[in-house]
């Protein structure tokens, strides 16, 4: 029989993140080698997908305030979907040129002195 996680048992999220955290320190020192390296690229990973999605459950239960009703009440309405998925466009869009621009020039381009001016 499976045993099924419980809350307690996942890690939260600021646990995650500083995990996350420590493993990139790890990563950015160059000390590891390539096979140590990679396992730590692969935990990393695994915090980071947790975040996310923690962080997108987060985001489903925020409640906007959009004003005060007559008593002086908030009045609140769910995040939106939509919201939601204009902040993943957002980040596709952020990706797209994150790699556009890390993408190495050929020799030509790089020792060309007419792109200097």
């Amino acid at each position: 029989m499976a045993k099924k996680k419980t809350t307690q048992e996942q890690p939260v999220f600021e646990q995650s993140l500083k995990e996350l955290e420590g493993i990139v320190g790890k990563l950015e020192s160059g000390k590891l080698g390539l096979e140590e390296s990679l396992e730590h690229y692969e935990s990393g990973m695994r915090h980071l997908k947790q975040c996310n999605e923690l962080l997108r459950s987060a985001e489903r239960r925020i409640a906007l305030v959009t004003g005060l009703d007559a008593d002086g009440n908030a009045v609140t309405e769910s995040f939106a979907a939509e919201d939601e998925e204009s902040l993943t466009a957002k980040g596709d869009a952020r990706s797209r040129r994150r790699s556009s621009a890390g993408k190495r020039r050929s020799a030509s381009e790089v020792d060309d002195d007419s792109s200097l001016f």
